[in-house]
């Protein structure tokens, strides 16, 4: 599985749904994770390191110095609407696994890049083709909907550029002072103007 990405709704009472996407196929896995976790997952996907190691950059670091490493992040199993996950550790030679939350097993395994996997079990019963999504995007490209984007209005380009200097520096700042919070909704939103 792949890291499509982390959204969040203002309905959602301050959760993040991390998307998973399959590298082979079609199938998109969303998981509702915490706010802590999507920002220990933000920061480490954007390379950001903050001035000083979070709970994930800790638990890395005991681990390496132990002499293992995260192999595989394994999304296991789903019961009653909770997601399972194990993290499997090598450790002097012999695999160790691990049980954890989705969230925390990925933001582990992103700093050890380690491969994410579902079972099929999981994406069976949880998993969103995105096949019919694409389909639909496509052809309301072809038909010329809306869609333009800023490159395509000229004086548009630049105000965005203009902005996303003003939230790059403000995104800056927020790290300094360890708001990650703020952090995590800055990066969303230059993420969205950049796509």
């Amino acid at each position: 599985m792949d890291i499509l990405g982390l959204s969040t709704s203002p309905s959602s009472g301050g959760a993040y749904a991390l998307i998973l996407s399959e590298k082979d196929g079609s199938r998109r896995l969303p998981i509702i994770i915490g706010t802590f976790e999507a920002q220990a997952i933000a920061l480490e996907l954007e390379h950001i390191k903050p001035p000083r190691p979070m709970t994930h950059d800790l638990l890395r670091d005991i681990i390496q110095n132990f002499d293992s490493f995260v192999k595989s992040i394994v999304i296991s199993d789903l019961k009653d609407g909770t997601f399972f996950a194990k993290v499997i550790c090598d450790s002097n030679g012999s695999d160790v696994e691990l049980d954890a939350r989705p969230s925390d097993a990925i933001a582990l395994g992103i700093r050890f890049k380690a491969p994410i996997f579902a079972s099929v079990e999981v994406l069976n019963e949880a998993g969103i083709d995105s096949d019919d999504e694409l389909k639909a995007t496509s052809r309301a490209d072809a038909t010329g909907s809306p869609g333009t984007s800023a490159k395509k209005s000229g004086g548009a380009e630049k105000s965005f550029s203009d902005q996303l200097k003003q939230l790059e520096s403000k995104l800056e700042t927020a790290i300094k002072n360890e708001d990650y919070e703020q952090a995590a909704k800055l990066r969303d939103q230059i993420a969205k103007i950049k796509g």
